[in-house]
């Protein structure tokens, strides 16, 4: 089956079988006028990296419903968008998605740059959103390629070279059945078909358009690829953190630093994270540790925190401010902190 023929079945069973997500419009064969929302696309993809489709979907219409258009959000405070990205991750996202909406409005009058280039010029877009965003939004044939297509093209091709070593050969054959027509049809065709049909684990070739030509099915091998070079094993880290209210109710918190991990976020005050833990309370109080720690996991590490408490009078703290009560929040806590923030609950509700 020659590669055009291959992009043309792919597009046939889209036309069936589209997931219906709240970004999308219909595939072409029955949008009507319809056309891509490239405020939508980019919102989208750029809350999908490294977060799973059913995350995003209550953030991706939070977001919209908040700020309906890219001029609206690039109007937003910092401080508000911050607090409704909290549970969603890797904020360096947040705070460049707010750098992209403005210089969207500043430079390009509110319309998105239509060319994969211009598009990698904005804080926050990389190869692949650029290409994802110029395909499905424009229409432009660009090839995208994430962990999906990734796995459709090492099964499709029997790739054995393990990932991430394979990572360019998969992405020149994903280029060679990228069409001209319906290119950001297709980019998500791909994608519908390696999150529904040809997923990581018990891959459902008996209904895949393309279990003819797939060569890791003729194999037998389509569950096991594509192969993988063994993952470094996440060290550890260890932290304290210190959670005080005082008498009126507020809490001490802190804004962490723009760069670095949970950059820009609210949080509990304490040293940086190490190979041991650094007990470095605000100010001193009669702070007593909590029975349970705080597990949590990121890209790179482990993380293992200890949770310190303490009600306090008219304090000075050499970190954070104390804000009151009726401002406070804890779902605008970024996950890892809302989870101290459970640990040390019970010790003030017994005040």
């Amino acid at each position: 089956m020659r590669d055009l023929e291959l992009s043309d079945v792919l597009l046939h069973w889209y036309d069936a079988n589209a997931r219906d997500l709240p970004w999308r419009i219909p595939p072409a064969k029955s949008r009507g006028g319809q056309r891509p929302d490239p405020y939508h696309i980019w919102m989208s993809e750029v809350m999908l990296q490294q977060t799973t489709v059913a995350a995003v979907i209550k953030y991706f219409q939070a977001f919209t419903t908040r700020w309906p258009t890219v001029e609206a959000l690039a109007s937003a405070p910092d401080d508000d968008v911050m607090a409704q990205w909290a549970g969603l991750g890797y904020y360096a996202r947040a705070r460049n998605l707010l750098k992209c909406a403005r210089r969207v409005v500043d430079e390009f009058g509110g319309n998105f740059p239509d060319t994969r280039d211009t598009l990698l010029t904005l804080p926050g877009i990389g190869p692949y959103t650029a290409a994802a965003i110029a395909s499905i939004a424009f229409g432009r044939s660009e090839t995208v390629v994430d962990g999906n297509v990734e796995r459709v093209m090492a099964r499709l091709f029997g790739i054995a070279t393990p990932l991430p070593a394979a990572k360019p050969e998969l992405t020149a054959l994903a280029a060679s059945l990228t069409p001209n027509a319906r290119a950001g049809d297709y980019a998500q065709a791909v994608m519908d078909l390696g999150a529904t049909v040809c997923t990581p684990k018990s891959p459902k070739c008996e209904q895949c358009p393309l279990s003819a030509p797939c060569l890791a099915r003729a194999d037998g091998r389509a569950a096991e690829m594509p192969f993988r070079s063994p993952k470094p094993v996440k060290p550890t880290r260890l932290g304290a953190i210190y959670v005080a209210r005082n008498g009126a109710g507020a809490w001490l918190l802190e804004r962490r630093p723009d760069k670095g991990l949970l950059g820009g976020m609210l949080g509990w005050p304490g040293a940086e994270w190490g190979e041991v833990a650094i007990e470095q309370p605000p100010f001193s109080a009669n702070w007593q540790q909590m029975d349970r720690e705080v597990l949590h996991t990121f890209t790179h590490f482990h993380l293992r925190l200890s949770v310190h408490v303490a009600t306090v009078g008219n304090v000075n703290p050499t970190q954070g401010i104390f804000m009151p009560h009726t401002q406070f929040d804890p779902a605008d806590l970024p996950t890892v902190m809302r989870k101290a923030f459970d640990v040390a609950q019970p010790a003030f509700d017994k005040d």
